[in-house]
């Protein structure tokens, strides 16, 4: 690891001024680690990622128990990896072991207040449910000049133009998003970009009546005319349940990740759709 302003490594002699002391400006985590503890190696670095996303809102303090026993023994830090966050020197909040990112950001967020950075992504995450692309882009671009890898950012911004035909574009933000929950995420989309870039291309098949009715909704769905483009997309179901390898059903799925699950026509049509699968 190399030491930076927020990620430092302490001892018994400083960890009072390091630790203690710093915790009364912004929250400290101390991970309590040794050269020999494997999980340790794995914790480490998606802590330091965090700790970096966060720009100065917190701090990581890294303490080697072998050269430092008499910290382990006065924090009564049984097992490693131990991370305990210090929060006006005080601790505030402990776990120990590997925890996936998604539990540790969980674990931070409790810790720190929302960043400017933070809050405009839930903005543009909010501006996404009311179905307003072109002002949930503006927010979600600006987020990503600044944290440009956020995959919550990216994946919102890659629904922002999806909303908005703008196909190429969302296929690279999609593609870029790496493992997690946004992947699963960026996955659902990603044959009905290709659909919609396809269709920009004027190569979307054309051998059949459901292969018109596809391109016709593929087209409604273009500008934005959702519950039409799903409707033809469940017409589609209705005669052939595994047109072109599920490609509709695909599209369904897509869009409804798109309008979100707290849209009621979401809800709707997801009802619908095993209504025809099963």
């Amino acid at each position: 690891m190399m030491a930076t302003e927020h990620i430092v490594n302490v001892n018994e002699m400083n960890f009072e001024y390091e630790v203690v002391a710093f915790s009364q400006n912004i929250p400290v985590l101390v991970d309590f680690w040794a050269e020999w503890c494997q999980p340790c190696k794995v914790l480490a670095p998606l802590l330091e990622k965090i700790v970096h996303e966060a720009g100065g809102s917190l701090r990581l303090a890294k303490v080697n128990i072998d050269q430092n026993p008499n910290l382990a023994l006065q924090y009564n830090v049984r097992s490693i990896p131990t991370v305990k966050a210090f929060i006006e020197g005080r601790v505030a909040a402990e776990f120990a072991g590997v925890q996936p990112e998604t539990r540790l950001r969980e674990f931070v967020n409790k810790l720190t207040p929302p960043s400017p950075m933070e809050l405009d992504i839930e903005k543009g995450q909010s501006l996404l449910l009311s179905h307003e692309w072109d002002a949930a882009e503006n927010i979600l671009r600006k987020v990503i000049t600044q944290m440009p890898d956020s995959p919550s950012a990216q994946l919102g911004l890659a629904k922002a133009l999806l909303g908005q035909n703008q196909s190429t574009e969302a296929l690279e933000l999609l593609k870029s998003i790496p493992s997690g929950r946004e992947y699963t995420q960026a996955q659902v989309l990603l044959p009905y970009a290709e659909c919609l870039l396809h269709s920009q291309q004027h190569i979307l098949p054309e051998e059949g009546d459901l292969d018109a009715i596809f391109r016709n909704s593929i087209h409604l769905a273009s500008q934005a005319r959702f519950p039409l483009a799903l409707d033809g997309f469940l017409d589609i179901l209705r005669q052939d349940k595994r047109y072109r390898n599920d490609l509709a059903k695909q599209c369904i799925l897509a869009i409804l990740e798109i309008l979100g699950d707290e849209d009621p026509q979401t809800r709707e049509y997801r009802s619908e759709l095993a209504s025809v699968l099963f």
